[in-house]
């Protein structure tokens, strides 16, 4: 086991791959159908195994996100299906599903039963997903622009309660303007001009709807602060993940607004600014 293991490592190493042997034990662990803390007390693989190992290894050398190889990525405590034609969540976006979550629970605390939250860009459903895990008595709603990712957020949103609409942002749950108490939403925020310098898997596997977003990667942004201010009930919060360079920049887009108060940027567990939160003015 340790030889496979070692050599699939080395090969992930030379090609440039981030995390080698994370990913080596991983997709090892998938194929063998055990959790990957148990690859060293398990049977060596069979040549079958072997040959479907290799062919792995093979793609993943060449950049094909893991998650698309294992057909799954872990959000937060959840488990969700990813693949070709959705965005494969980060681990970063966490952090934004926690304040939502803590945002949800605290509506509840101040004495609403039942509070509503929306997830714009709803991707894979992560963060939606999430939500349904942590906060149960919540009404959730997602909203997800491409037909694609709106198939797996179906399939992961399964059996959650969540209301997952196909549409965009600019017009999506107007029955619900003025009633909702979280919004939350990781939207596309590269800009188009920074081509050559996204990560090479980014770039080639992730949707571009996902990824581009005009000349200054803001014009999601903006049309979330739109959809936002539309939905919220007046001391409504709204959270919005954004690239690590836009922690002045998105900001301002709410400032400028002139219909949100206690506007705040949020770093990551790395340090680098990450996501931004208003409140809804009356």
């Amino acid at each position: 086991m340790r030889s496979v293991l070692g050599q699939a490592q080395r090969r992930l190493a030379a090609a440039g791959v981030a995390s080698p042997r994370a990913d080596a034990e991983q997709l090892l662990a998938h194929v063998l159908g055990v959790a990957r803390g148990r690859l060293l007390v398990t049977d060596s693989p069979g040549e079958l195994d072997r040959q479907r190992y290799d062919q792995l290894i093979t793609r993943r050398a060449a950049r094909e996100p893991l998650q698309h190889l294992t057909g799954k990525a872990a959000f937060r405590h959840v488990d969700l299906c990813v693949g070709p034609g959705v965005f494969v969540p980060r681990p970063e976006t966490e952090l934004l599903a926690g304040w939502a979550a803590q945002s949800l629970q605290q509506t509840q605390d101040d004495g609403v039963d039942e509070p509503v939250a929306v997830d714009l860009c709803t991707g894979s459903g992560a963060i939606a997903a999430a939500l349904a895990d942590e906060v149960p008595s919540a009404r959730l709603h997602a909203v997800e622009l491409s037909p694609r990712a709106y198939g797996y957020a179906e399939h992961n949103l399964r059996d959650t309660g969540v209301d997952i609409r196909l549409g965009d942002i600019a017009e999506a749950c107007t029955d619900l303007d003025g009633l909702v108490d979280v919004v939350v939403a990781n939207p596309p925020y590269i800009p188009t001009a920074v081509f050559e310098g996204v990560d090479i898997e980014s770039r080639t596997y992730d949707p571009a709807v996902a990824l581009w977003s005009g000349a200054d990667g803001l014009d999601a942004i903006r049309a979330v602060e739109r959809a936002g201010a539309r939905l919220l009930r007046p001391g409504g919060v709204l959270g919005c993940e954004h690239a690590d360079v836009q922690g002045e920049s998105v900001p301002a887009i709410f400032r400028a607004a002139q219909r949100w108060s206690d506007v705040r940027d949020h770093v990551d567990l790395n340090g680098r600014p990450r996501f931004t939160t208003a409140r809804r003015r009356p």
